[in-house]
């Protein structure tokens, strides 16, 4: 590595035109360039060469870093199958160089590389990550201190995921509810769906983007920047890891569903992975308002010593006020017109060293250095107003390191929306997401493929000083031709 320690259809013909060009073209300096600034295998842990030897024996025809390559090299260009990696291979013999390929592999061979070596190509995704981390904080210090965390899902091809298997039952529902007006046939088709696909068990009903689905669930974390640095299914393998999680609670709410699993995934992924990494001390946490609730809280901000914890309040959870004076988000109000919120001016220590946040009274204005409030119907005898003081220690989901809704708050919480794009370029762009096996294995290495992918993209975009191409491979591809 550089010199540093949903079914989309696609047309078959436009894709193969497009790779026959790129193995024509002088587009070739891009593997050249790939060829000087990574070297797969000096990143290749010892676990996966000795896992891979074991497998193939001494006389195997491919070494681990040509197959490595190749299919990274899939990945970095956007090919969709491995029959057109194979053509891809076979017209190109840059291409063949860079992976270190006599010969092209069969398709079975690609296959079963993905399905046998899923664990080891997770256990290469983790090694670079480390590699990862340094240079995301020479490009931005603040973003790469950034943690998100969100969900997604691989959807496989299977019947359930066939939009007339739900409409069928909606059809036989609606004739029922003709009947019965206060019938809600859209709910009860969803409650008799199946929790698991007929075809394997481990895809599990989702509600994904507004849509059902069966899908593969996984859980995401990446930096401010958009940079993948963990990606961990939420199947059975992790099931077994954490016996004392419940993961099958099912209930009549798709959103409500999602949520459950959410929140149950945070404690152990974010745990493993920052023991995994001890040297990456992220400061602030970001995530959707399935993590709010006070558990999360408590981990994030005095378990996992994050500074804050960006997180709207989900107002299905909030049935009043958390205390008499404060609005949902935490904001003392204006004892004689609750619908007025107190003015924030600051944060200071009381004479016990507990941080506060100081509030003052929302119509109070600067006169000569001095307050003075200009209430019609003041609550103190005060010239300056009144003045509150709040602890964030006494109410962590209120004042969870940062005041909500400040201008702060919305400029950081706006960054996770950078996590959905990371997860649209996993699943899109490098095509993990419309893969037809329904191998668990080889669709897991699809993703920690596409995310190696993403690592690799960051590697070539530093060494061409180009930071702020670090997730848009296909941009560095054109500026390199």
């Amino acid at each position: 590595m550089l010199n540093h320690p949903n079914f989309q259809q696609t047309s078959l013909f436009n894709t193969y035109n497009e790779v026959s060009d790129l193995a024509q073209s002088d587009k070739v300096a891009f593997l050249e360039l790939l060829s000087k600034h990574v070297n797969i295998s000096k990143a290749i842990p010892a676990s996966f060469y000795y896992a891979y030897n074991k497998q193939c024996g001494k006389n195997r025809d491919f070494p681990l870093s040509s197959m490595l390559s190749a299919l990274l090299l899939q990945k970095l260009l956007g090919i969709p199958f491995v029959s057109l990696l194979r053509t891809f291979l076979k017209f190109s013999k840059t291409a063949r160089i860079f992976c270190g390929l006599s010969r092209v592999p069969d398709d079975s061979q690609f296959s079963r590389f993905k399905t046998i070596f899923h664990k080891e190509i997770k256990d290469l995704f983790d090694s670079l990550v480390d590699w990862i981390i340094p240079i995301c904080k020479e490009i931005d210090e603040n973003l790469a201190s950034l943690l998100i965390y969100d969900t997604s899902g691989i959807e496989p091809k299977v019947k359930e995921n066939n939009p007339k298997f739900l409409n069928s039952l909606i059809r036989q529902f609606k004739h029922y509810s003709k009947l019965n007006p206060g019938f809600d046939p859209y709910k009860y088709a969803y409650s008799q769906m199946p929790s698991h696909a007929e075809a394997n068990q481990q895809f599990a009903q989702m509600h994904i983007n507004g849509t059902f689905c069966y899908a593969l669930k996984f859980g995401i974390l990446t930096n401010g920047l958009g940079i993948p640095l963990d990606v961990t299914f939420l199947d059975d393998d992790f099931k077994a890891a954490h016996p004392d999680i419940e993961f099958e609670k099912k209930t009549d709410s798709p959103d409500e569903d999602k949520t459950l699993g959410d929140n149950k995934s945070l404690k152990p992924i974010l745990s493993e992975f920052l023991s995994r990494h001890s040297g990456y001390k992220p400061h602030t946490f970001l995530g959707d308002a399935a993590f709010d609730s006070m558990d999360n809280y408590r981990l994030l901000l005095n378990e996992l010593k994050f500074k804050s914890a960006v997180i709207p309040l989900n107002t299905r959870r909030v049935s009043g006020l958390a205390e008499p004076g404060l609005n949902e988000s935490g904001h003392p109000l204006c004892p004689n017109d609750p619908t007025l919120p107190m003015k924030h001016e600051g944060s200071c220590t009381d004479k016990r060293h507990l941080k506060r946040d100081k509030w003052i009274c929302p119509k109070v204005v600067w006169k000569n250095r001095k307050r003075i409030c200009q209430c019609e119907n003041p609550c103190t005898t005060s010239s300056c107003g009144r003045m509150f003081y709040t602890y964030p220690e006494k109410n962590l989901r209120a004042y969870p390191g940062i005041i909500r809704d400040t201008d702060e708050w919305i400029a950081l919480y706006k960054t996770r929306t950078i996590t959905e794009r990371s997860i649209n370029l996993l699943k899109a762009s490098m095509h993990s997401g419309d893969q037809s096996s329904l191998n668990v294995n080889s669709l897991k290495s699809d993703v920690y493929l596409s995310a190696i992918a993403q690592l690799l993209t960051v590697f070539l975009a530093k060494a061409m000083n180009e930071q702020k191409m670090i997730r848009a491979t296909r941009k560095l591809i054109r500026k390199i031709s």
